[in-house]
């Protein structure tokens, strides 16, 4: 395997770490194989990124035989959209070096968690389109081809985890025309990718209705979805199990352990370089 670690620079000054994850080819198996990658876009409410939802998510992609990379993207006090271009330049770097990685530049999927899937789910949803572009991306070029949503914040309006929101607009956190197209469920049109998303119930930070009004837009433009909808458990669980516990005591879910296996078998379902 070859890891690497290179900076991404933000428009504020800010730098982002990406982080990559390359699993080997073998002459003695597919010597040409290439693997579906994921982006992993670790949460923190644009405050912080969490060790808990980055290294471990990564290390269980690469069990399941996918390339894994993460972004540790610039949070408060950098406002929109420095997080969203650096995410969109994390994604151009996977299909720039698709050959020399052994990525298939067709089956990358970003998996974000909480917050960090409120960045995942811009990239996958075309609010930020016109940004991209006036910073010199092409829109369809970084946009991921599945998303991996876990207890997603998604929308700004009455169930709003505010203060993602404040983190990430700073000043203008109030400004309708922002909220409106930082409001991700508002945003899903029919170029929207696959999308695995998954969330507890009883979650008391992000509310899971931010996941059913994504999956209800999902629904409304045809775009595939699976939602996995968990009886028990808080926020912020990551695998919910000892290896991603806060302090290797809280977080310990039981029914939440199953996800990445789901999420493993609509990969299977979903892409045809995955490894079976």
């Amino acid at each position: 395997m070859q890891y690497f670690e290179q900076t991404i620079a933000g428009i504020d000054g800010t730098a982002a770490s990406f982080r990559g994850y390359i699993i080997d080819n073998s002459e003695e198996v597919l010597p040409d194989r290439r693997r579906p990658a994921v982006l992993v876009i670790p949460g923190g409410g644009y405050e912080m990124t969490s060790d808990r939802e980055a290294e471990p998510i990564a290390l269980k992609m690469l069990a399941f035989g996918f390339h894994a990379f993460i972004l540790r993207y610039s949070v408060a006090p950098s406002r929109y959209p420095v997080a969203l271009l650096e995410a969109a330049e994390a994604m151009r770097l996977i299909r720039v070096h698709a050959d020399e990685w052994h990525v298939d530049p067709h089956a990358i999927v970003v998996a974000g968690f909480s917050a960090g899937g409120h960045l995942a789910a811009s990239l996958g949803t075309v609010g930020g389109d016109d940004v991209l572009a006036e910073h010199g991306y092409d829109p369809a070029a970084v946009r991921p081809d599945g998303m991996l949503l876990s207890y997603p914040v998604i929308s700004s309006g009455q169930c709003a985890h505010r203060g993602s929101f404040d983190a990430l607009l700073g000043d203008d956190k109030d400004d309708p025309a922002m909220l409106e197209r930082l409001s991700l469920e508002k945003q899903v049109a029919d170029v929207t990718p696959p999308t695995f998303i998954w969330h507890t119930v009883p979650d008391d930070c992000v509310p899971v209705r931010n996941t059913l009004l994504f999956v209800d837009a999902l629904m409304e433009h045809g775009v595939p979805v699976e939602v996995h909808l968990f009886p028990s458990g808080g926020h912020g669980l990551s695998l919910g199990t000892t290896e991603t516990a806060w302090q290797g005591v809280n977080g310990i879910e039981e029914c939440v352990q199953v996800w990445p296996e789901l999420f493993r078998r609509w990969m299977l379902r979903t892409f045809d370089s995955c490894v079976r």
